[in-house]
């Protein structure tokens, strides 16, 4: 058995899917949200050596999966982007970087070369670049994105495959709404032959038939999957996961984060105390502008993340402040109910129910609507596009999930903006935790402390995003 040497301990479950798939080489882990998916496939490749690795995953997640390799391993990871298009294979090859992680979207961009067929195309009429031969693992997140066969990047995603000797796919849903789900998948691995070939499949599994022996000769062959209840007693009650995600409109933040340092540069230099007062109430009326950019900025990312995470079958419950904000959210998912400043007291509670109930999958809501009273038990997954100004307000809006009648771990998502003023604000409100008990003040709750606002302007322009 290989050595499993990672700069954290996993727990002895995580261990034991790492040992699985060291054994199996090809395969897919399918353990629910929240336990540790991502570590147990870093685990498997740098155990097997299995370098340079490919990870394929949602645009929402390249920036977490590099921060996770390198939180886990002493090895750098490589975010494949405009800026290294043509020098990806260079960067791996000298070593300089052991892994590169793209997004499905980007697939044709990257590793493909010419289609010879028109929009309509098989495996056969794709010339792929021949610098994909130097992967020697792949890592395929949220797999269940390429359960169609004939969709274009199921066919990418087979071709880059095609070969390596270790091929991990994770998806908390491996199988959707029916068997037909994992014949891609399969295949992508080079185990569909194994069950004999696509016909034999859907013959024998097909129409909803045999899936016993199905989940047997699974289990047995290429799957692990562990659901919360089952590791509880391993994990804490509550997991946090801070997700970096890039904003959509970074020009007009750097302009305003521009404008805030020049403002910041004149208040250092004024030395008459009420003057200073005044401009900093006036910065902080600019630091909640630069956060409400950076909020609007992450919405697309916000709302990648809710689909790969609803299409587990899972609740979720998301946090957020602005009216805008949450607006965008209703109109990308029509079916969610949502708790907001802007409803009635019955609507609340119809929303709740729904919720409670098993009638909603997903409930959006407002961080002061519903950040205190309501129980929201149904889901062990919380999201936050946006956070409060307070390590204790995040408590509140935790122990929604967080309370008598939860019976997993809750697992809170902190979707925070890469460079910007989210960072600084996650600084002060997770490592300062005292600052809960700060004066409060303005619409937004706002600390006006002085205390709070010194270290606000340090994490914003010292911290390393």
């Amino acid at each position: 058995m290989k050595n499993i040497s990672l700069k954290i301990e996993p727990y002895s479950y995580q261990r034991e899917g790492i040992c699985f798939g060291l054994d199996k080489q090809r395969l897919i882990i399918g353990d629910e949200p929240g336990l540790g998916k991502t570590l147990q496939s870093i685990g498997i490749v740098d155990a097997a050596n299995a370098y340079p690795c490919l990870v394929i995953c949602p645009s929402s997640l390249k920036i977490n999966w590099q921060r996770e390799f390198e939180k886990f391993t002493d090895k750098k990871a490589l975010v494949l982007d405009n800026n290294t298009r043509t020098t990806w294979p260079y960067l791996l090859q000298m070593k300089m970087h052991h892994m590169a992680i793209v997004n499905y979207e980007s697939l044709r961009k990257f590793f493909v070369w010419d289609i010879k067929a028109g929009k309509s195309f098989r495996l056969k009429d794709v010339v792929f670049c021949p610098q994909i031969a130097m992967f020697r693992s792949i890592v395929i997140d949220e797999s269940h994105r390429v359960k169609d066969p004939s969709a274009q990047q199921t066919i990418f995603t087979k071709g880059i495959a095609t070969g390596k000797q270790w091929c991990i796919l994770l998806s908390g849903t491996p199988v959707v709404n029916r068997p037909e789900d994992l014949v891609a998948q399969l295949s992508i691995m080079d185990r569909l032959n194994e069950f004999g070939g696509k016909a034999a499949f859907m013959a024998r599994y097909g129409e909803g038939d045999n899936l016993d022996e199905l989940s047997d000769r699974l289990y047995s062959s290429c799957l692990i999957r562990r659901e919360k209840a089952r590791v509880l007693t391993e994990l804490p009650d509550k997991t946090r996961c801070d997700l970096y995600v890039d904003i959509s409109n970074r020009e007009e933040y750097d302009l305003a984060q521009g404008d805030l340092a020049e403002y910041l540069r004149q208040y250092k230099e004024c030395t008459d105390a009420e003057i200073r007062r005044k401009m900093r109430m006036e910065a902080l009326v600019k630091f909640m502008t630069l956060r409400s950019i950076a909020a609007r900025g992450k919405v697309a990312q916000a709302i990648d993340f809710a689909n790969n995470f609803l299409a587990s079958g899972k609740p979720l419950i998301i946090f957020c402040s602005y009216h805008e904000i949450v607006d965008e959210l209703c109109q990308a998912f029509p079916k969610a109910v949502r708790v907001t400043g802007r409803d009635s007291a019955a609507g609340k509670q119809a929303a709740v129910d729904s919720f409670q109930n098993g009638n909603s999958q997903l409930i959006i809501c407002s961080i002061k609507a519903a950040g205190v009273g309501l129980t929201l038990t149904a889901s062990s997954n919380v999201a936050f596009v946006e956070f409060p100004w307070t390590y204790a307000d995040c408590c509140q809006c935790e122990d929604r999930a967080h309370r008598i009648g939860q019976r997993d771990n809750v697992t809170c998502y902190y979707l925070i903006g890469r460079e910007t003023i989210d960072h600084a604000l996650y600084n002060i409100i997770h490592r300062k935790k005292s600052i809960a008990n700060q004066i409060m003040a303005s619409d937004d709750d706002i600390p006006t402390d002085k205390l709070y606002f010194d270290e606000l302007v340090n994490n914003l322009f010292t911290s390393n995003n």
